[in-house]
């Protein structure tokens, strides 16, 4: 159960930094006793050191974030600073973790990102400024979706608006940042009703550089997920819908509901469909210990369909977004790499 906001502010994001100064006053040691006990591995499968000097970075900027976050709750009391000039401060310190963040995983893990993205006309690449994006993306681990978001504040000056899980709150400095921003979490108990409303109310006042971004599976794929996906379409009398499901080779089914509330809140706003592979099986913290390769590598790709070419009716939305699902899948296949020798633990 969530923990009250009162006690994450008094709490966890104290308890955060408190954490992060024995991190580092004890440093030598974790990097002394992860080196010891990965002796016996062979070169490929050490990778505690990285890990151990990864989370300190990770502490080190969550703390930082946090710092910052009391900094600005503080020179904006008395509302002093505009409904504006709040988001974009926040916006840019979001831009300003998500960056360093990165950075550090290229630096440890060398971490590198492909991205196969359409070429596009000086006048399609104005027109891009003028229009909101809603971004359907695959659900694939942690990893891939901060990338995503990180790629959207930086690569392409989008605002990211995001439906999240409400556990994700317990990540303190997410929880402070997300929270002052037009983002929703939404409790594991809520119905599929009270998310669509999230996702409309999100949807139905952005401006042109903003971007909502939903993950229509709702989870990450596994073979028991995907199962149970194809049940439920069956069980609903949706045979074809299960047909094409079952055709799927590294995705779930999309979850349409919340895809078409976000169009129909936003018209005006172009569709960008998301493919990505690299850190599909990092997952969990044993994934990571466990599959972690030598170097991360990640490859994206994507495709904008105008909001004048998406369709009207509910049933052509629905075979559309299978049909861009279908797509998706096909070029997972395309471009997942094969498994790196030395790999698995």
């Amino acid at each position: 159960m969530l923990p009250p906001r009162i006690i994450r502010r008094l709490v966890l994001a104290p308890l955060v930094i408190v954490l992060t100064v024995a991190a580092v006053v004890t440093l030598p040691v974790w990097l002394l006793v992860v080196t010891a006990a990965s002796l016996r591995l062979p070169p490929p499968q050490r990778r505690g050191t990285r890990l151990v000097w990864f989370a300190v970075a990770w502490l080190t900027l969550e703390s930082m974030a946090l710092i910052a976050c009391l900094w600005l709750w503080i020179i904006d009391l008395g509302g002093r600073l505009s409904h504006d000039e709040r988001e974009e401060r926040h916006y840019a310190l979001v831009r300003w973790l998500l960056s360093s963040v990165y950075g550090a995983a290229v630096r440890i893990f060398g971490l590198s990102v492909e991205i196969d993205e359409p070429r596009a006309t000086s006048e399609e690449l104005s027109r891009r400024l003028t229009r909101p994006v809603i971004v359907l993306s695959r659900h694939a681990g942690p990893g891939d979706s901060v990338l995503l978001v990180h790629h959207l504040l930086t690569r392409y000056g989008r605002r990211p608006r995001i439906v999240m899980k409400a556990a994700l709150q317990l990540d303190p400095s997410l929880d402070v940042v997300v929270n002052r921003l037009p983002n929703a979490f939404v409790p594991p108990d809520v119905e599929t009703g009270g998310i669509v409303t999230e996702i409309r109310r999100l949807a139905s006042d952005m401006e042109a550089d903003d971007a909502l971004v939903i993950f229509p599976e709702g989870g990450n794929f596994t073979p028991k997920r995907r199962g149970r996906a194809i049940l439920r379409l069956e069980d609903r009398g949706l045979r074809e819908e299960a047909a094409r499901a079952r055709r799927l080779e590294h995705l779930l089914p999309p979850r349409p509901n919340g895809a078409l509330a976000a169009i129909e809140a936003c018209p005006s706003a172009d569709v960008v469909f998301v493919a990505h592979t690299g850190l599909d099986d990092l997952v969990t913290l044993g994934d990571v210990w466990r599959r972690l390769p030598v170097r991360a590598e990640v490859k994206a790709g994507w495709w904008r369909v105008r909001a004048e070419e998406v369709p009207t009716g509910r049933e052509e939305r629905i075979t559309w977004l299978f049909d861009q699902w279908d797509r998706i899948d096909a070029w997972i296949t395309e471009h997942r790499s094969a498994p790196v020798a030395g790999t698995e633990g």
